[in-house]
This record gives structure tokens, C-alpha cells and sequence, in this order.
């Protein structure tokens, strides 16, 4: 890990500080500005009717896309890397879904549910969950086409063909399993349609870790790990040394 992001870094006067500093704001509120103008064309996005009568195994029983919204109008989905046979969910996911709890309820007071869906049996969910001590609504969709369709897992032939649809491109991707953030609206006649998907480094939505890793000298510091995320572990798999363990961001299959 480097000390600092650079090597030497200037050492000013308050006033040369805040001369620079006024220069980035400048830059910072025009970014500002696009990303508020990204998001209201964003929400001006056509919406596609969700046909296929999708269900999933909850702890409450078999429900169907329309009642995983909870009563509310807006749905957001984690696709969370958990394949059947899989140990363990995710890291990199499971790092993502540590940032859910403090916004559950914030999110539910602007119509919105958040939910995880997995290919991974319940059992194994709730296994995993109870391990994490995760409180947010996390369903299962094996026996279903669910993450196919939403580009978020990919068929041994389609594996076998050297590359995969994964974020709007055709690309070559190392697993079966994929990172993503669905969301979906329920009308008042309970047609659901689908707004929105984000994929790759869209993901970084739900990791507000690296939001505040990116205001400090060292950053995110991940030049020299072997992959981006190399470092991050299951929250209770850390220990004093900053050293990630060894394997990519899925879990080991048996």
C-alpha cells in the first residue's frame, strides 16, 4: 500500500491551498451538474412490460415480481453473485450489500424497495445472511430464467463461445455469475415494467466505501493490487493485515 497517492506532494501555503482548492470546486460542480443532468435522462428512459411471470422462493413463501415490491411503487434490485453449490456468496457483492442497511428505511419513505436476488437455493441465502447479519429482503430465483434475462448470468454455451452479452457489449467474462442493479415499477393495475439496468462499474452505486476513499491522499490504492477489489474480504473475514486473500471476487465452488 503507497503512502500516498503520489510521492511528493506539494507543500503550500493556506492561501496556494485554497487557490487550488477553488480550481478542483469548479470542476467538481460541473460534474455536479452532469450527473443531476445524467439522472433526469435517466428517469426519462421508455419502460419495457416485464411479460415472463417471474417467481421467487422467499422466506415467506413463493411470490412473484409484483410482490417483491412490498406494497410500494419502485423496485431495486442487487443481482448478487450466488450460483447453486457456491459456499459463500460473493465478496465483492457482499461488500456492496453491506451499505444496505442504513438506507432501508430512508429508501421506503421515497416509494422504493430494496431487495437482493440470487441463483443460490434459500437455504443457502439465509445461511449466508444469518453468517452477515443482514437484514434486507434477499430472494432466490433458481429454477428461473430471471437473471438470464437480465444479463446477469450466462450459459455454459454461451461460456463456451469465448464471450458473453454483459453490459451492453459483447465481451469475454470469467464467470457464469455477474454483478448487477435492476430496477422496476409497478402501476396501479400491478403491470410491472423495467426501467433501468447497470452493470460493471455502474455497481459502485451501492459502494459508498470507495465515495469516501475517493476524498482522501491515497484513494481507492488499488494500482498495485492484482485486480481492482483485490483487498476487500466478507466483513467478518478480515484480520489486522491489509492483505487480501488469494481468488477473484466469487466464491469457491466445491
Amino acid at each position: 500500500m503507497n503512502m500516498l497517492a503520489h510521492d511528493a506532494p506539494a507543500l503550500v501555503s493556506h492561501d496556494a491551498w485554497r487557490t487550488a482548492r477553488l480550481a478542483l470546486l469548479t470542476r467538481e460542480k460541473e460534474l455536479t451538474r452532469l450527473h443531476d443532468a445524467i439522472a433526469r435522462e435517466r428517469r426519462a428512459l421508455p419502460w419495457v412490460p416485464v411479460e415472463t411471470p417471474y417467481t421467487f422462493d422467499t422466506p415467506q413463501g413463493t411470490r412473484t415480481l409484483a410482490e417483491l415490491f412490498d406494497g410500494r411503487r419502485q423496485l431495486m434490485v442487487q443481482h448478487f453473485m450466488f450460483a447453486p453449490g457456491w459456499e459463500q456468496g460473493c465478496k465483492s457483492c457482499s461488500f456492496m450489500a453491506d451499505h444496505h442497511a442504513g438506507a432501508l428505511t430512508h429508501l421506503a419513505q421515497r416509494d422504493l424497495t430494496l431487495i437482493a436476488v440470487s441463483r443460490a437455493p434459500l437455504a443457502d441465502i439465509e445461511a449466508f445472511r444469518r453468517r452477515m447479519g443482514w437484514t434486507f429482503p434477499w430472494v432466490s430465483s433458481q429454477g428461473t430464467s430471471f437473471n438470464h434475462d437480465f444479463g446477469v448470468n450466462f450459459t455454459q454455451e454461451e461460456m463456451s463461445r469465448g464471450a458473453v452479452d454483459y453490459n451492453y457489449v459483447r465481451q469475454p467474462f470469467p464467470h457464469e455469475e455477474a454483478p448487477g442493479i435492476s430496477v422496476f415499477v409497478r402501476d396501479d393495475a400491478g403491470q410491472v415494467f423495467h426501467t433501468y439496468s447497470r452493470y460493471g462499474r455502474g455497481v459502485e452505486t451501492m459502494m459508498h466505501t470507495y465515495a469516501l476513499l475517493d476524498l482522501t491522499p491515497r484513494g481507492r490504492d488499488e494500482d498495485e493490487e492484482d485486480y481492482p477489489m483485490a483487498w476487500v474480504r466478507h466483513h467478518d473475514r478480515y484480520d489486522t493485515s491489509p492483505v487480501a486473500t488469494p481468488g477473484g471476487c466469487c466464491a469457491t465452488k466445491p
